[in-house]
């Protein structure tokens, strides 16, 4: 997401400064876990990162903004792109997720998601939704799919209907904001957007089970004045085990441990 580029509706905007700071009784009452940086890899810093996961050896980025919005297939460690390709020119590129035979791709708020052929990226065709598209992930038999407000959407893989919902709260507080997603040994880690905190989220329930707050990772980060250079990018290597964090524009890409 962009600051500049997507203003609030003003009526919101004291719901999410609020949910976005964290309302005072999850930050006393809800666990907040810290983590150790177990390696740092080169990451492309023009790259205003959207969506990210890990699959075979390789990194599938897609980035923003209107001008150069594209989707990536990365070499994890040297930072190489192996391949890319832009998205339609106009369009505001979001998350991405393996579905079937394609690599799809969502947008900002164009509604239309872009299904890409998983090997060669070449454009096969298009689907609609209604709202906004932020991040998507997946588990064996389900996506999901994030839209900036507290509401997950599961979605058919085969079909890309919406089957149910997910409602992200904090000891009942509404978490405004959720971006971008990844499954994780059955838990749905996201990205809290303008936050230096990633919620993981039971998915049966939508509560927030604890906190992970990467503030000291952030604040190393050389993006001089930018407002939109966030954490955000989450990656998961199931085989291996590894956690994969990034922001928008920054430098390296950081596989963490979760501390108990």
């Amino acid at each position: 997401m962009r600051t500049i580029l997507k203003p609030l509706h003003l009526a919101m905007l004291a719901t999410v400064a609020a949910a976005t700071t964290l309302p005072a009784c999850a930050k006393d009452t809800t666990p907040v876990r810290g983590y150790t940086v177990v390696h740092r890899y080169p990451h492309d810093p023009k790259a205003f990162t959207e969506g990210l996961f890990y699959d075979d050896g390789y990194l599938y980025e897609a980035t923003g903004e209107y001008d150069g919005a594209g989707v990536r297939k990365v070499r994890l460690e040297t930072g190489e792109i192996v391949q890319q390709r832009d998205v339609p020119t106009g369009y505001f590129g979001e998350g991405i997720i393996f579905a079937g035979p394609y690599l799809l791709q969502l947008t900002w708020q164009q509604g239309v998601g872009f299904l890409y052929d998983r090997s060669t990226f070449e454009l096969k065709g298009t689907l609609h939704y209604p709202g906004e598209g932020w991040a998507l992930t997946r588990d064996a038999k389900h996506l999901y799919m994030s839209d900036g407000t507290p509401v997950i959407r599961v979605l058919d893989p085969d079909t890309f209907q919406p089957t149910s919902t997910i409602t992200v709260t904090d000891h009942g507080e509404p978490v405004q904001q959720v971006n971008e997603l990844e499954w994780v040994k059955g838990v749905i880690y996201a990205n809290v957007w303008q936050t230096s905190r990633i919620a993981r989220i039971d998915p049966k329930t939508g509560h927030v089970i604890d906190w992970i707050d990467l503030a000291p990772l952030v604040a190393q980060q050389h993006v001089g004045n930018d407002p939109d250079a966030v954490l955000n990018g989450i990656a998961y290597d199931e085989q291996h085990d590894r956690l994969f964090v990034t922001g928008k524009r920054w430098a390296n890409l950081y596989e963490i441990k979760i501390k108990p």
